[in-house]
């Protein structure tokens, strides 16, 4: 393992530190800093930026040949963390302290070191890790501010007024799908230079502001919680296919949401980021997708349709579908046949 000590706290002279022990440079350009990685250590990159306010983002991008860990250990207090594991995982613990903490893909964690000691980053070897660090220095971000903190939860309150560092603290969970877009746009933003450091302190805001609503949902019983996970996208896509699946005996919203493990309200969030409409509308487009390909692959007669989709009545089936086709079942299919035996009596 390679342990790189790390004796400052601006993120200018962190990435100095770092490329000194990497025997390597970085290039600054607009206060955002950018230090790729030498053939000898691994591949990819490490970037900084810091903004007025006393907030800044560390993105690690990176694969090493070999365990690498960062030591940031100078006699300062130490910003408040909000790390976010994009891929890989990561290994966290405060300095003098035995504890270690593993945040895996899909895992953020809030981190604040008590007095003068600093935090300790593993990154395991061969392992391509992708690692988001939103750092606040509480004394400069209260200044900036300008506001009492009382709509947020007194945890976070105390947190955010410790600027002394008295106290440490650990939370970890899950990080929402808000997070997870926010990500994506930060890594795919081409420009460079002004317009790249204005778009990410604009980020940095949104995702301080999603991290505090995600925090005060992790309170809630899980039955409560409200705010989707980016780890539970694929319970998300559970549901839709135990729709199509089940659309003939298909039970309440209640139960689909029981069935994958979501509540009603993580559910139709999800159903709104993944596919833009609500449960209920998923369902509908199903429905009408099996009406069109039983009218038109089948010689079910309408009656036999109303059940195989699972609804319960022949007008009902329909009314929906005329509002889709502008045109009843019935008819739909007749000019399908009639067009089909034009064409063939063509060839």
């Amino acid at each position: 393992m390679i342990a790189i000590e790390v004796n400052s706290l601006p993120i200018a002279e962190v990435m100095d530190d770092i490329a000194k022990a990497f025997e390597t440079k970085y290039i600054e350009s607009c206060g955002t800093y950018y230090l790729d990685l030498p053939s000898h250590i691994g591949e990819g990159n490490i970037r900084g930026v810091s903004f007025d306010g006393g907030m800044g983002i560390v993105q690690y991008d990176c694969i090493f040949k070999e365990a690498i860990e960062f030591q940031f250990t100078i006699n300062e207090i130490h910003p408040l963390k909000f790390l976010y594991c994009l891929k890989g995982s990561l290994l966290h613990r405060f300095e003098n302290y035995e504890d270690i903490h593993e945040i895996n893909h899909y895992q953020e964690a809030i981190v604040a070191s008590d007095f003068f000691n600093g935090h300790v980053l593993r990154f395991q070897p061969k392992v391509h890790t992708v690692v988001n660090s939103l750092e606040i220095t509480r004394k400069e971000f209260q200044k900036k501010v300008q506001c009492e903190l009382v709509t947020m939860d007194q945890t976070l309150q105390d947190l955010f007024n410790d600027i002394e560092a008295r106290k440490s603290f650990y939370h970890e969970g899950f990080y929402s799908l808000k997070l997870a877009d926010l990500f994506r746009e930060m890594q795919t933003f081409e420009e460079r230079d002004f317009l790249k450091k204005l778009f990410l302190e604009g980020k940095a805001y949104q995702m301080l502001t999603a991290q505090i609503l995600q925090y005060q949902d992790d309170l809630e019983d899980a039955s409560n919680r409200s705010i989707l996970r980016q780890s539970e996208i694929k319970q998300i896509e559970s549901a839709a296919k135990l729709i199509k699946k089940q659309i003939s005996e298909l039970e309440t919203i209640s139960d689909i949401a029981g069935e994958v493990g979501l509540n009603n309200n993580k559910l139709q969030e999800g159903f709104q980021n993944l596919y833009g409409v609500t449960v209920n509308q998923y369902i509908q487009q199903v429905r009408l997708d099996l009406i069109k390909d039983l009218i038109l692959n089948t010689e079910y007669s309408i009656s036999e349709i109303v059940d195989l989709v699972g609804l319960n009545s022949k007008s009902y089936l329909s009314k929906i579908f005329r509002d889709e086709y502008g045109t009843t079942p019935s008819e739909y299919r007749k000019h399908f046949m009639e067009t089909l035996l034009k064409k063939r009596a063509k060839t």
